[in-house]
């Protein structure tokens, strides 16, 4: 006999899956609507989900936002940290210009999402600046770390210069000509690691 209902554990998802899946509703929706736009019962009802549920999972929408942005560092960090495969300093600079020239003239890109949160939470005591400034600071923290294996005198100097012109980019593909974006960071790091 063919029973047409599942079982309980077939219609039931993990607690983890529940989170990843409201993750996921906020990645997408975050990032596309913006973080102050996209309401709670938004997220819960494009995860067909409960309030009771969702706020099991985070007990406030700014809990979210900051898991949200913790998602996307640990990910920024594997790829970044993934440019080290035994390159030469140099080289992984260029690759790290390389791939974000190509996310900033990817379709759907729509900016650095630490940005995008950080302009529209304006306290810096906030969680979720808090959350954009720890993730910037482990990023300057890698520019400096490429800035001393090349040998640049001012590692802290070049690290921030650095910063800027990824932030640049990222807007720049964002906003301007995103088709010049990596030729013209890869062309700045150089310039700037490698100076005459």
């Amino acid at each position: 006999m063919h029973d047409d209902n599942p079982e309980p554990s077939a219609r039931k998802t993990s607690g983890a899956g529940t989170r990843q899946r409201i993750l996921d509703a906020a990645n997408e929706l975050f990032y596309s609507h913006g973080i102050r736009a996209t309401s709670a019962d938004r997220i819960i009802e494009q995860v067909g989900i409960t309030k009771v549920t969702f706020y099991r999972h985070f007990r406030t929408k700014s809990d979210l936002v900051v898991a949200y942005l913790e998602q996307q560092s640990a990910a920024e960090r594997a790829w970044m940290e993934s440019t080290a495969r035994g390159e030469d300093p140099l080289a992984r600079a260029r690759t790290i210009a390389e791939d974000i020239g190509a996310a900033s003239c990817s379709p759907g890109f729509r900016g650095c999402a630490f940005i995008n949160a950080a302009a529209e939470f304006a306290d810096p005591e906030d969680p979720v600046r808090i959350a954009v400034a720890a993730h910037r600071g482990w990023m300057v923290g890698l520019f400096a770390e490429i800035a001393a294996q090349v040998g640049v005198r001012d590692i802290g100097s070049v690290a921030n210069q650095l910063m800027i012109l990824r932030d640049g980019a990222m807007v720049n593909g964002y906003l301007g000509d995103s088709s010049s974006v990596a030729g013209s960071l890869e062309a700045a790091f150089m310039s700037i690691l490698t100076p005459a």
